[in-house]
């Protein structure tokens, strides 16, 4: 009789070793193939991020993939001689392929190629055209005979920039009011003056 208890004690004993065995492989595999479903998710969540293109909810049409571009722009809005300034929270990153940020309203950041400036004023609910500045509240400021809307890219007046696409230190003034040529002289200095925030 004790022999055969041994005999019985020593067939559980490897039965036990072999079952926990048994069942701390299929807890590895298990814990295996989680880790490898949850590295192939966020393989695909980081491919559809650098990929990204204006198909991507709120791009703008003709956009590179976000990260294509980082090109930065001074911007500067003068309205009968005043400042407009986008550093309030209202004009902060409004999308990701151009915007304002860190609280600075003078330095335009673009993301991606293809970014043209009437897609930033779009997203910053300013309406503007070659006529036309007008704020999120309605507040119109538009060409008639007393006053004019100008614009300047890089010191050179153009006919509009919603089509211009931003490119590595571009100057953009807009003016509105009956400036003589030489305040619009004096508003192109500070604007050359005035610091990007890369």
């Amino acid at each position: 009789m004790g022999r055969k208890e041994r005999k019985e004690r020593e067939v559980k004993r490897e039965n036990y070793a072999t079952q926990h065995s048994a069942k701390k492989k299929k807890e590895t595999l298990i814990a295996i193939g989680v880790l490898a479903t949850i590295a192939v998710i966020v393989g695909y969540a980081a491919f559809l991020f650098l990929t990204m293109t204006e198909t991507a909810p709120g791009g703008p049409e003709n956009a590179g993939a976000l990260g294509s571009d980082h090109s930065h722009a001074a911007l500067l809005v003068k309205i009968f001689g005043d400042t407009f300034e986008f550093a309030s929270p209202a004009f902060q990153i409004k999308s990701s392929w151009i915007h304002f940020e860190g609280n600075d309203g003078t330095t335009i950041h673009k993301h991606a190629t293809g970014v043209e400036l009437g897609y930033l004023f779009e997203t910053l609910a300013i309406g503007l055209d070659d006529q036309c500045y007008v704020f999120p509240d309605g507040k119109q400021f538009c060409s008639n005979e007393d006053y004019e809307l100008k614009f300047f890219i890089n010191r050179e007046q153009v006919p509009d920039i919603r089509e211009h696409e931003v490119m590595e230190g571009d100057r953009v003034l807009i003016v509105y009011g009956g400036e003589t040529p030489e305040e619009i002289e004096e508003y192109l200095s500070q604007l050359d003056n005035q610091e990007l925030v890369k």
